[in-house]
């Protein structure tokens, strides 16, 4: 870290007008904290001070969602608004660790990602491993290593508009891509490897496609309004239904490491498992998962495609996971990716 940019590297937690983030108004802690001094996702009518939009854009296109071209492409974080800059006008707000957690992966070569120089970090969240994602970053702390601990409050690194991307980030836009995802599968180079044959993977198990997004700010919003009631794996199991697939398989790391999200089935449990049932969010999540014995499962294909909220679909497209011919819904090309990537 350049020396003059951040000379208090000591501060465990930042404090902006009295209140510690992390903090309810008690003093109750909660899971996550936002990861800059900005704090006007919190306060009434601040969406405009906290996210930044894509060029010519409102604000909402900084925001988790089906926000980009027309509702067609997703933004999986949330872009910050930066509040302090340099003499050149470049940003210089620390950037903080959400949770207590793990250096899971650092990139600090900008030109291998549209994410410029990103970290990602692994948290133990109410039974569930969450991973927080900064990105765009202008430096990354001195020293930090993977597997290195880390506490909630602790700078990580400083903002900036880092990416690989054409036409990059400007001065007015620099700002902080934060997520908060639940990691797919450790398989994940080996199926990319076969899915994608000839194409670079310089991120290792690390790719984006690899690590599903949250809706950060719903949980932001959403542990300040329950404070010490917040739970994150209640949060989840509440995610909208996309659509329900079966899927022929029976040992995938997903069952495992998010086994919370499983639901018991006595007649799996005397008969065994010949399968698993998926209710899917907009985003591929299988936030709820069912076990089924062979006598349980229909059709031969090794996904089936049981239902689909048509409305949820309508109003939440971008992943393109089902489309309607025929009068029928079918998983697409884009759906089948998806849940083979999930049970590779």
């Amino acid at each position: 870290m350049k020396s003059g940019r951040l000379p208090i590297w000591w501060w465990g937690f930042v404090v902006a007008g009295g209140f510690i983030f992390g903090l309810t108004s008690n003093g109750l802690a909660q899971p996550f904290q936002l990861p800059t001094a900005n704090q006007a996702l919190l306060e009434r009518g601040g969406e405009d001070r906290f996210f930044v939009g894509t060029v010519g854009k409102p604000w909402t296109s900084g925001t988790f969602g089906c926000v980009r071209s027309e509702g067609w492409q997703i933004h999986e974080g949330l872009d910050i608004r930066c509040l302090q800059r340099d003499k050149r006008g470049e940003p210089t707000d620390p950037i903080m660790a959400t949770a207590d957690g793990q250096v899971a992966y650092l990139n600090s070569r900008a030109a291998l990602s549209n994410f410029g120089k990103y970290l990602v970090l692994r948290h133990r969240i109410d039974g569930l491993e969450v991973y927080s994602v900064y990105a765009h970053l202008s430096e990354i702390r001195d020293g930090l290593r993977a597997g290195q601990n880390v506490k909630a409050g602790e700078v990580i690194g400083i903002m900036g508009r880092t990416a690989n991307t054409r036409e990059g980030i400007s001065r007015e836009r620099a700002h902080l891509h934060f997520e908060l995802n639940l990691f797919v599968n450790d398989r994940f180079p080996e199926w990319y490897k076969k899915t994608f044959p000839g194409q670079r993977n310089d991120h290792d198990a690390w790719n984006g496609q690899n690590l599903v997004g949250l809706d950060a700010g719903k949980i932001l919003l959403e542990q300040r309004r329950l404070g010490a009631k917040f739970n994150l794996l209640q949060h989840l199991r509440g995610e909208t239904e996309l659509c329900r697939v079966q899927v022929r398989a029976t040992n995938f790391p997903w069952i495992k490491r998010y086994a919370p999200l499983i639901q018991p089935n006595s007649r799996a449990e005397a008969e065994g498992v010949a399968g698993y049932e998926l209710a899917l969010n907009f985003n591929a999540i299988p936030f709820r998962v069912i076990p089924r014995a062979g006598s349980e499962m229909g059709g031969k294909s090794k996904y089936h495609l049981l239902s689909v909220n048509a409305a949820e679909q309508s109003k939440n497209p971008c992943r393109r996971l089902v489309t309607k011919r025929a009068g029928r819904w079918e998983l697409t090309t884009q759906g089948e990716n998806a849940l083979g990537l999930l049970t590779y």
